[in-house]
């Protein structure tokens, strides 16, 4: 089993879903009649393709669309992920892909057979399923959007002052994945606020500038704007601006705070520019185009968006071309872009400690590219591990090489650490000065803060469930003595289930840690909160609304850029 996984094409899968029943008895054999006899079948054009019915086609192609498509491309050409297109997979064969698919590996790519994400007849049927044609999905236009914005609270009735007694810089806005729906949760009480409808597995939550508007952007692309200042805090606009999607960002540059925001999505390839305050849509851009290898691509999928503070500018990631955009939203109207050449695949990232240099994965190319976005150019590319899957990464100052960003990896066991001070430290700039090994692969955040000592490294995609569950932790004047491992999972005592520990997000002091314990749908799952200096557990916050927690965003970490 061991020699056949190691054979197979690496692949990642970043997102899980509820566990799901066995789907009826085994159909009774009749007189030698096949058992799809009685089904509609789904016509391939490709007649060497495994047969499917339509039910099972469609089934699949929600469950691809909801677990899969993050990493391996709407049109299954491959981006974190490796291609899963019929010219590959066909050659494969159905019982091969399925040892893959039920097993995973330590490289990222989820055991989802025997983790329990998957039946065993789900995964017979994504084996099937990825040897047919990629369905291509419709475009989503400017009128499309329009179709479903909706205000449901006008600017001039909402608050004109803070309604609430809240202390808003310390509220988590916290991804309930598979109900979907945020937790608002009080970082200061520890109890819930509020549980707001979004759309489905949010992906990301990000402050306006002011600090009183929260934006999240669900994996089906529906955009809430949540207004932090009423009484109960709750949604008072959304749009859907297209059919998946994983970024939105809000302008932060002086003058324009909450006056615009941006949304990328994974389908269609665009951005689309909106009002910040109503999510009006005003603007799309497309990222079809060229790849920095002069190649044409049709899904140039945006992934990570953020704002620059020295310009009133987006910094706009297209992984599959591996273009940055830097777009000037001075004038809608007559949009200035300056366009970048970095690496494939770009994925996510964050600033450095000064705001000045944005550091952004290029996972599937195994580097970090550093935009300086004061100057609008690309300062270097960095080679670090086997997939870098940062988050935001981690800023700190390294006691013999001065100020560093982290990430850690999806595809190996490291952590690099990348010097960012071009002054002071020039012969350190954009290099990996110092690496250190974690757990194991399959890690998807890192984190510090700049009055904390420890660095903070999760692995939810591992296989094994000891590493899955717990926690790597380092005190950052010594990262050569290894780290501490703290078992997360084990301490929300939550009794059976996957219970993935994922992204350790600081409170607002930086003196707690709080991690998802992120167990399966029908399952019970929590949120642990970990003393950062004596790393000792301080409180689990359970609730029966807490269905899949995952992402954390605590307000003043998000709105100004703190990790």
């Amino acid at each position: 089993m061991a020699a056949m996984l190691a054979a197979l094409p690496l692949a990642v899968g970043v997102a899980y879903a509820e566990d799901k029943p066995h789907q009826g008895a085994e159909l009774k054999y009749q007189a030698g009649a096949s058992p799809l006899a009685a089904e509609e079948m789904h016509q391939n054009i490709n007649p060497k393709a495994p047969p499917m019915t339509k039910a099972e086609f469609e089934r699949a192609k929600q469950i691809y669309f909801e677990r899969c498509a993050g990493c391996h491309g709407v049109l299954r050409k491959g981006a974190t992920g490796k291609p899963l297109t019929p010219d590959i997979t066909l050659a494969k064969g159905t019982d091969y892909l399925k040892v893959f698919i039920a097993y995973g590996s330590p490289a990222g790519m989820p055991n989802w057979q025997t983790s329990g994400d998957l039946t065993e007849k789900e995964v017979d049927m994504m084996a099937r399923y990825v040897q047919q044609e990629p369905p291509t999905p419709p475009e989503y236009g400017i009128k499309d959007m329009q179709s479903t914005w909706k205000e449901y609270i006008p600017v001039a009735k909402r608050p004109t002052k803070k309604m609430n007694n809240y202390n808003i810089a310390n509220i988590f806005s916290t991804t309930l994945r598979d109900s979907g729906e945020v937790a608002l949760i009080d970082g200061d009480t520890k109890k819930i606020i509020n549980i707001v409808k979004t759309g489905y597995a949010v992906h990301i939550s990000r402050m306006s500038a002011s600090g009183r508007y929260l934006y999240v952007i669900g994996r089906d692309a529906r955009i809430n704007l949540i207004d932090l200042w009423m009484e109960k805090p709750d949604n008072v606009a959304e749009i859907k601006v297209g059919l998946e999607a994983r970024s939105v960002e809000t302008s932060k540059f002086k003058g324009y705070e909450d006056k615009y925001a941006v949304a990328g999505t994974y389908w269609p390839p665009q951005f689309v520019m909106m009002e910040g305050d109503t999510l009006k849509p005003l603007k799309i851009v497309s990222t079809r185009g060229m790849t920095v290898d002069n190649e044409y691509h049709p899904e140039p999928r945006v992934a990570s968006i953020v704002a620059s503070h020295y310009n009133p500018e987006f910094v706009v990631n297209a992984k599959e071309t591996g273009k940055i955009y830097i777009v000037n939203y001075k004038d809608l109207n007559n949009l200035k872009t300056t366009t970048l050449d970095a690496a494939k695949f770009l994925h996510d990232g964050g600033f450095d400690s000064t705001g000045r240099y944005f550091l952004v994965a290029a996972n599937a190319s195994n580097k970090i590219a550093v935009v300086d976005t004061k100057e609008d150019k690309l300062a270097a590319l960095v080679d670090v591990g086997k997939t870098p899957h940062p988050g935001r990464g981690a800023n700190f100052v390294h006691p013999k090489f001065g100020p560093v960003w982290a990430t850690s990896h999806l595809g190996d066991d490291s952590i690099s650490m990348i010097g960012t001070d071009p002054v002071k430290h020039k012969a350190q700039a954009w290099k990996v000065v110092a690496t250190v090994k974690g757990q194991g692969g399959g890690s998807l955040f890192i984190k510090t803060h700049p009055k904390s000592k420890n660095l903070w490294v999760d692995t939810p995609l591992n296989p094994d469930a000891k590493v899955s569950q717990s926690v790597a932790v380092y005190d950052i004047n010594n990262l050569d003595k290894g780290f501490e491992v703290l078992p997360i999972a084990e301490w929300a005592n939550l009794g059976e289930g996957a219970k993935r520990v994922v992204q350790p997000e600081y409170n607002k002091a930086g003196d707690e840690v709080w991690f998802s314990v992120w167990n399966a749908k029908d399952k019970t799952s929590a949120v642990v909160v970990v003393d950062d200096k004596t790393r000792k557990l301080k409180t689990v916050i359970k609730d029966p609304k807490l269905v899949t927690p995952t992402g954390k965003f605590n307000v003043n970490n998000t709105q100004h850029d703190i990790y």
